[in-house]
């Protein structure tokens, strides 16, 4: 598992829902450098069980993750016509219809490739294409891309195990604390308590950074 925290996380383009009806080209997160934090999260598939929940907690929280100046982004290696059909469907029927962020369809498996949380056997061959023994679908990966566009925080869980979306609220509120106060957040800090002060050399660095 390639840890990408402190790195840039990978640039892509690909097609992509947008407002739960629009399909667009050339979706990419370089969009936000500069402007907005990123939540980017890879779920494994559409048409599931607990992959509708972990989208629809994610809407519900999302004027949440709006007031922190983040956007949420969901991506998995379903094709972009799939998404669109789920988002049609309604939530008492097993769809994620009302989600309005993003979807990426990571068709090529690249964008999961990349993050490293492509689940499956799969081999590059002396083309440099990716060949695939087994069913190839995204770990339930979560990044949070800072306005730079690098990763500060990553989290993967296995396929059967779904996602506290409040820490990920939390996390995002203790970056940008971190930012705006310069003071770290120790065990179990949460919004409205104290941070520490720190003078460890790559603290200063970071600051000197951004």
């Amino acid at each position: 598992m390639a840890v990408l925290v402190g790195k840039k996380a990978p640039s892509f383009k690909a097609q992509a829902v947008i407002n739960g009806n629009e399909i667009v080209e050339n979706f990419s997160l370089d969009q936000y450098l500069g402007k907005k934090y990123v939540v980017f999260f890879f779920y494994p598939k559409d048409f599931t069980f607990v992959c509708p929940t972990e989208l629809h907690a994610f809407q519900e929280a999302l004027a949440e993750f709006e007031k922190q100046d983040t956007v949420v982004v969901a991506c998995s290696t379903d094709t972009e016509q799939s998404h669109w059909g789920w988002l049609q469907l309604e939530k008492n029927k097993g769809g994620i219809k009302g989600v309005t962020y993003p979807i990426v369809a990571d068709t090529t498996k690249t964008i999961s490739a990349n993050y490293d949380v492509l689940n499956g056997e799969y081999f590059y061959d002396e083309n440099n294409q990716m060949q695939a023994t087994s069913e190839l679908i995204a770990y339930r990966g979560l990044f949070l891309i800072d306005k730079q566009g690098v990763v500060q925080h990553q989290l993967v869980n296995n396929l059967p195990l779904g996602r506290n979306i409040g820490e990920a609220l939390r996390i995002v509120e203790a970056l940008r604390f971190f930012e705006e106060v310069g003071e770290v957040c120790p065990a179990n800090w949460s919004a409205g308590k104290s941070g520490m002060k720190a003078n460890h050399e790559g603290v200063a660095a970071y600051l000197s950074a951004n």
